[in-house]
Formats: structure tokens, C-alpha cells, sequence
């Protein structure tokens, strides 16, 4: 063999222990998503984690959290106020109760903050802003938000749980929104009967008696008085709620309700 020859074997087994870029990383991760979304039937759920970077100006958790890139989000619940407001309790790292909730209730999307209690090492606030355009894709496919979402440094990870139709809306919002954003991971099961897992009055219901305060700790309000405000008999109300209750309680200790 000629040394040109055993030059360029070498040059090409470089090329080739080279490990991936970033880039190929995600084409690679953008192909498979593409090759599952195409050989999954509809009755199947596709499953993808993604990090996506949140618009420059709304929602408030974009620039909050770029303009501390140190700090650690986590979203864990939301319920409708309104069309086109929402209220979720956010975890945010590294600061004693109430520090945040000035500059917070700067954002132009936010109307209302409370600093609620101080949680290991950081605090959780609820906060009432108007609903990103996530949340009218998600209301309009009837897909439920998978808590907590965390988010850090402009970024947030997102978990969709959708059937194949629409998984593939989602995924087009996403790259409409961020269209550098990265494919985290890709999974496959079965679809099973926990979707959607709460009749519309059921979620009515849930939506409300979390906006009212009723499963806060401690409760802001009683049973009596949330059952006044829906114009609804105390037993009735507290019927209704023990049916929500008992439904998540059974999903929620269901590990195979998803299974491959």
C-alpha cells in the first residue's frame, strides 16, 4: 500500500472516531421522530421530550429566566381562569420566600402573584398570567399538560403525550415557536382509556375549585362556600370531587397505564 493510500485509511477512521456535533445529534433524533410518527397507528401514543426556547417576551417565565440563568423553574399545575388566563404554583430555586414576586408581577402578562411558602431550596409562588399559545393548542386537541415543566436559562423541557395526529400539531408549534429546538427523547406505547381522564364538568369543576383555593394548604376556602359559588348543594360538590380525586389518585399509582 502506498503511503498516500495508508494516509488517507487513516484520515477516514479519524473522520469516522469522530464523535457526532450537536447538529447531528438533532437531524439523527429529527429522522427517528419522523420514522415513528409514520410507522405509529393511531390508537398508539408517541411520546417525546423536547427543549424548546421560549419567545423573547411571553410568557414572563422567557425573559424571568433568561435574565437569571442560575435559577431553576419548575411549573407544577395550572388551572383556567377565564378564556384566556391561567393560575400555576412555580417552584423557582435559590431565594427566600417573596424575593421574586416584585419583578414577576413587572411582566406585562401577569396580573397576580403570591409568594405561598418556602419548599427546600427555593420558594413557590402562584401566579396568574394570561395563557401562552401552547395552552389554546392543547385545549383546542384536548391533550392534557404533563407536570411539572421545567425551565431554566430561556428553555424549557416539555414532555408531549399525544396520538399521532396530535403529536404532529405539537411538534409544528414547536418549531414554529423555537426552530432550533431539540428532540430530548422518543418513546412508543399503547394507548390506553386515562385519556382524557375527567369529563368536561369533571375538569370544569377541578379547574375551579383550584382557582378558588379549595386544595391549597392550608385551604382558603371551604366546602360550603365553593359549593355557594357554583350554586351547587355542599353534597353534591363534595361528591363530584371525591369522584375527581379517586380517578387521579387511581392514575397516579397506575405505573403500567402506559405500557409499551
Amino acid at each position: 500500500m502506498s503511503s498516500r493510500s495508508r494516509t488517507t485509511t487513516r484520515a477516514e477512521e479519524g473522520r469516522r472516531r469522530t464523535p457526532p456535533t450537536v447538529r447531528e445529534q438533532d437531524e439523527r433524533r429529527f429522522k427517528e421522530l419522523r420514522q415513528t410518527a409514520e410507522e405509529t397507528a393511531e390508537g398508539r401514543l408517541l411520546l417525546a421530550t423536547l427543549r424548546i426556547r421560549i419567545r423573547e417576551k411571553s410568557p414572563w417565565t422567557g425573559p424571568f429566566s433568561r435574565a437569571h440563568p442560575g435559577v431553576v423553574i419548575e411549573v407544577l399545575n395550572r388551572s383556567e381562569v377565564g378564556r384566556d388566563r391561567m393560575v400555576s404554583d412555580h417552584w423557582i430555586s435559590g431565594r427566600p420566600p417573596g424575593v421574586w414576586a416584585r419583578e414577576i408581577s413587572g411582566f406585562a402578562d401577569v396580573s397576580k402573584v403570591d409568594s405561598l411558602a418556602e419548599v427546600g431550596e427555593g420558594s413557590i409562588y402562584r401566579v396568574t398570567y394570561r395563557n401562552p399559545p401552547i395552552v389554546h393548542l392543547y385545549r383546542r386537541l384536548r391533550l392534557p399538560i404533563h407536570f411539572p415543566l421545567r425551565i431554566q436559562a430561556g428553555f424549557i423541557r416539555w414532555e408531549v403525550v399525544a396520538r399521532r395526529s396530535e403529536f404532529e400539531a405539537v411538534i409544528q408549534h414547536a418549531r414554529d415557536v423555537d426552530p432550533g429546538f431539540q428532540v430530548v427523547s422518543i418513546r412508543r406505547r399503547a394507548l390506553r382509556s386515562h385519556l382524557p381522564l375527567l369529563t368536561d364538568a369533571q375538569q370544569e369543576l377541578l379547574n375551579h375549585a383550584m382557582a378558588a383555593g379549595y386544595f391549597a394548604v392550608p385551604r382558603s376556602i371551604t366546602l360550603t362556600e365553593l359549593a355557594r359559588q357554583l350554586d351547587r348543594s355542599k353534597s353534591g360538590v363534595s361528591e363530584a370531587i371525591a369522584i375527581i380525586e379517586r380517578k387521579l389518585l387511581e392514575s397516579a399509582l397506575r405505573p403500567a397505564s402506559l405500557v409499551p
